[in-house]
């Protein structure tokens, strides 16, 4: 019987286009954890409405950023899965996403299969929260919680934060500093918070502890919260407001980084990258874009530590 780990994202469609979207946003959008309007009420407004509506503009979204090897998520988390096994012979790593393909369960029944005993999840959400960590330990308990365990999140994990602030000064070494850093997260609805869900209050200890490492000032940097989703009120500030403030107050460079994710994907390379980009260039500033950790050598050690420890600590 031997050890695995297997690391989970969020997910992505197959293919760059409304049928494949429509298709990975319906399982996504029907899960209860993200959506917690009642079942009978929320689906038929999703199928009928919302589906055939978004789903063509956020596969025209996708195709912006849509790379050789498919999805920018799915290639960056499988490259940082194939990273992580580097650094942990004999173990075997692999990579799944909570929705869509390679998913979830499937991928915790080939691991049994394969004669793994104990199978360790690592859901690459260095936040926790109910509406993504929560949803992987769902499956993990449909799937039989023998022989699982799950690591619910990293948020001050010296080498996650270090692996984070060391992305940030080689940006700075290949373009130079910006006037301020924006760190940017999910964003996430304010009434989930309210009832107790901790994202919020980890977003704002891995800031000001990647901030700490980077040794910045108060004034230096700022936090946000991107991606609103729907009419309610969400987390605040939200980026788009934050940088239009930094634009009113004389800010014309702004350095941003995503914190929260650890590929990047759609909210980073096209919201940030291009939408939000264009949005503060229409303000007369420019907005450059930090990339996700990835599977960069940092990035990988720190994964590969976490799950180490805490496989030896089960």
């Amino acid at each position: 019987m031997k050890d695995a780990v297997l690391l989970v994202n969020l997910g992505t469609p197959d293919a760059p286009t409304a049928q494949a979207v429509s298709r990975y946003l319906d399982e996504f959008l029907s899960d209860s954890r993200v959506v917690s309007l009642p079942r009978w009420l929320w689906l038929p407004l999703l199928r009928r409405v919302v589906l055939p509506r978004r789903a063509p503009k956020v596969a025209s979204k996708y195709a912006s950023v849509w790379l050789p090897g498919g999805s920018p998520l799915e290639v960056h988390t499988r490259a940082l899965a194939d990273a992580v096994a580097q650094r942990m012979p004999g173990v075997p790593v692999r990579h799944a996403m909570r929705y869509g393909q390679p998913a979830l369960a499937a991928a915790l029944a080939q691991l049994r299969d394969e004669g793994c005993g104990r199978i360790l999840v690592l859901p690459l959400y260095p936040q926790f929260s109910t509406t993504t960590t929560s949803s992987v330990a769902d499956v993990v308990a449909r799937a039989g919680g023998q022989g699982i365990r799950m690591l619910e999140d990293y948020h001050l994990d010296p080498g996650w934060v270090s692996a984070v602030a060391g992305s940030i000064r080689a940006h700075w070494q290949a373009r130079g500093r910006g006037e301020h850093l924006l760190m940017s997260f999910h964003g996430l609805p304010q009434r989930v918070v309210d009832r107790g869900d901790p994202y919020a209050n980890q977003c704002e200890a891995s800031a000001h502890a990647i901030a700490a490492a980077l040794e910045l000032p108060a004034d230096a940097w700022s936090l946000a919260y991107q991606s609103r989703f729907g009419a309610g009120k969400w987390l605040q500030p939200a980026t788009i407001d934050r940088l239009d403030a930094l634009a009113a107050g004389g800010v014309r460079k702004v350095d941003v980084v995503c914190p929260g994710f650890a590929a990047d994907c759609l909210e980073t390379l096209e919201e940030i990258g291009m939408m939000l980009a264009e949005h503060f260039a229409g303000k007369g500033g420019e907005l450059r874009a930090i990339a996700c950790l990835n599977d960069a050598p940092a990035h990988a050690d720190a994964i590969a530590a976490l799950a180490a420890r805490d496989l030896a600590a089960w």
